[in-house]
């Protein structure tokens, strides 16, 4: 099959920037060049695009998110923008009435943010309680960080007065007392909720396809699985051999999982069978800076005295992840929100790698939100990559100027001192923790402006093409695609987005305000909005 695209702005992001047209073949760009060059080759049975003066990039990459998580969030109880408990308990009493679980079956609900309701705190389990005492609930926090059980759901999960704080994690607990108030943080949330029982696969598969198409209208065609388990793999690769997905799914594989199914699965190390690949490991280090568990160097700002989060992992914990890791020649990407945990991963992986010798592993950082310009000079010399959740400085910028100060907050995210000291960096969404709007992330990248208006570091904003760049070109580069992915060019996959307007002639402010008409994955159109 082939498809000639032309009659709009064509943007290569290679040099030149741009051309007229594009001929493609079997799923590939055959020919770049001017309308007539393409046009001349045209042959009977060819299809013939006009872009009717649109704007067509190569499609989006996604640099980090779950979704496999994603999928699963779909089935939940929607607490997204949720201002008040009295809003939590509607949502879940409405769920109860319209699904009618059986007795004893989980309830779960996701999206709530404490620093957005009126309260100012997360609920406990007698509140919780106070809604159901029949099924086991469990709410969890729109970073993903932590959540709260009900009393059912606390013995469910084997969670008393006697069961000790795991390391990297806390249950907090009543004031004077052992015992729990439902609230868990970190590696106890991460231990609980791997006890909670899951969808049957017929229903996750229908709920993955959903997340697929969701990322499909956001322009995105290759998408990431950040923190993969043995059920998670089986779930991907059940559905890659059915041929049920489109996207290029790659999945990076909790470092912490048992060896055997990571090495009977060598023929997925950075090759595709139906769209699925492994990409190498993932590894946690803190929290979340909006859910105050990021581990920094210096105090959060508030009460408690000297507080600075905390870290998940011993140094020698982390260098043996390293070691294991790049003595395996597996790319890690790591997960950083503080500067005490990104300090911890520069210096473990500077360590290790002057004894196993350098590789070119290109490890990312991920997220590295609070990430100090002395460390970006050190990660370049490491060839370490990061992923930047940029949207933070709108979503959640007045939290951290609470949290941070002035001085900190406005570096969160630093895209343009990553810039000056040559960090190559990606954009993300950590989807479900957002949408996967990567339109809205390159008007975040270029605007940097919080939910109140406020400045978030007017002298970390950057070109909207060094934004389209870190959507597309780097993030290629960041899953080792750079030769078949992130650029119009020929011989790479005619993967594109079309857009109703080029970003590039738009003004900064009306970046977010651009739509997405269409999302071709090999030359075939897996999104079309109704008006193109």
């Amino acid at each position: 099959m082939r498809t000639i695209y032309y009659g709009g702005d064509i943007l290569t992001m290679e040099l030149p920037l741009y051309v007229e047209a594009v001929l493609t073949e079997n799923g590939k760009i055959k020919k770049v060049g001017t309308k007539k060059e393409i046009l001349s080759q045209k042959q009977e049975g060819d299809k013939v695009i006009s872009l009717e003066g649109k704007t067509m990039l190569p499609a989006f990459i996604d640099g980090h998110s779950h979704i496999t998580s994603m999928a699963q969030t779909l089935g939940l109880v929607n607490l997204e923008g949720t201002i008040s408990f009295e809003q939590i308990r509607e949502k879940i009493e409405k769920y109860l009435s319209v699904k009618k679980p059986k007795k004893g079956e989980w309830v779960m609900g996701f999206g709530y943010d404490h620093n957005f309701l009126q309260e100012k705190k997360h609920p406990n389990k007698f509140f919780l309680d106070s809604i159901t005492e029949e099924f086991p609930v469990l709410i969890m926090h729109k970073s993903g960080h932590m959540g709260v059980l009900n009393s059912y759901a606390l013995s469910k999960v084997g969670i008393n007065s006697e069961t000790e704080n795991p390391e990297g994690g806390l249950i907090k607990r009543m004031e004077n007392s052992t015992e729990p108030d439902g609230y868990l943080e970190e590696k106890a949330m991460m231990i609980a909720s791997d006890k909670v029982d899951r969808p049957g696969r017929e229903e996750i598969i229908c709920q993955l396809k959903m997340a697929q198409n969701i990322y499909f209208e956001n322009g995105i065609t290759t998408i990431q699985e950040g923190l993969t388990k043995q059920n998670e793999w089986n779930l991907l690769k059940y559905i890659a051999d059915s041929k049920e997905i489109m996207a290029d799914i790659v999945s990076y594989v909790d470092i912490r999982e048992k060896e055997e199914w990571f090495f009977e699965n060598s023929e997925y190390h950075q090759v595709y069978h139906n769209h699925l690949k492994i990409g190498g490991y993932k590894l946690f280090l803190d929290g979340s800076p909006q859910g105050r568990t990021a581990w920094m160097s210096k105090p959060y700002l508030g009460k408690e005295e000297n507080y600075c989060g905390y870290p998940i992992y011993s140094d020698e914990e982390v260098q043996r992840f390293i070691r294991k890791a790049i003595k395996e020649e597996q790319q890690i990407i790591i997960h950083c929100n503080g500067d005490a945990a990104a300090q911890q991963m520069i210096d473990s992986y500077e360590k290790i790698q002057k004894e196993e010798g350098q590789k070119d592993l290109r490890p990312v950082m991920i997220h590295a939100q609070l990430v100090r310009e002395d460390q970006l000079k050190r990660m370049a010399r490491l060839g370490m990559m990061a992923s930047f959740f940029i949207a933070h400085t709108y979503y959640w910028g007045d939290i951290h100027l609470q949290n941070f100060g002035e001085e900190r907050a406005k570096r969160i995210s630093p895209a343009k001192t990553a810039s000056k000291y040559g960090v190559l960096y990606t954009f993300h969404q950590d989807s479900p923790v957002l949408l996967p709007n990567m339109i809205e992330t390159i008007w975040c990248a270029a605007n940097r402006i919080s939910r109140e208006g406020k400045d978030m570091g007017h002298a970390e904003r950057i070109s909207t093409l060094d934004a389209l760049k870190a959507i597309t070109s780097i993030a290629a580069y960041q899953y080792r695609e750079e030769d078949r992915k992130g650029s119009i060019k020929e011989g790479k996959l005619a993967d594109f987005v079309i857009l109703d307007k080029n970003p590039l002639e738009v003004e900064k402010e009306g970046l977010k305000d651009i739509q997405i008409l269409a999302t071709i994955k090999e030359d075939r159109m897996v999104y079309r909005a109704e008006e193109f």
